[in-house]
């Protein structure tokens, strides 16, 4: 029986000609990734990229855009992926915060220490995220509809 996709959501956030990556253990190996997580059942694309940042580099990020979709099935898993893309400004903790297990830290990186790196990166979606990025590819938020569940919908005319 064939496996599912795995959803995940990814953050390209630029701040004067660097990029936020994040450094992270996989697998017992060092690996380069942007801000990048998986999307849970109860959320929207969006909330999965604010929290996927925040618990990944303490960072608040406001999704302006979405850079991309991208679809990748790892050769060495055979896991299959389907990532959806934002970019937009991230505003740093005023202290430090608790970051997720397996993460080493982050680090704000050019985009050609990036590519001189790109043996280190998580997956081949890091550099086709930056480079559409780079090239200007943005689409509006508003091309992404999220459908609450009937309770959520419910829940929230209800005003909980």
């Amino acid at each position: 029986m064939p496996q599912g996709i795995d959803v995940t959501v990814a953050a390209v956030i630029e701040r004067d000609g660097r990029f936020l990556v994040v450094e992270e253990l996989v697998n017992g190996l060092a690996v380069l990734n942007q801000p990048a997580g998986h999307l849970e059942p109860h959320e929207s694309l969006l909330e999965a990229t604010v929290r996927e940042t925040r618990e990944e580099t303490g960072h608040a990020f406001e999704p302006r855009h979405v850079v991309g979709f991208y679809q990748w099935r790892s050769d060495e898993t055979g896991t299959a992926f389907l990532r959806v893309a934002f970019c937009g400004p991230a505003a740093a903790p005023a202290k430090p915060l608790p970051l997720d297990e397996g993460i080493i830290g982050f680090h704000w990186l050019t985009a050609a220490e990036l590519k001189r790196r790109s043996h280190q990166l998580r997956s081949p979606m890091v550099l086709r995220c930056l480079d559409d990025y780079l090239a200007g590819i943005r689409y509006p938020l508003h091309s992404i509809t999220h459908i609450a569940s009937t309770v959520a919908a419910q829940a929230a005319a209800r005003g909980r």
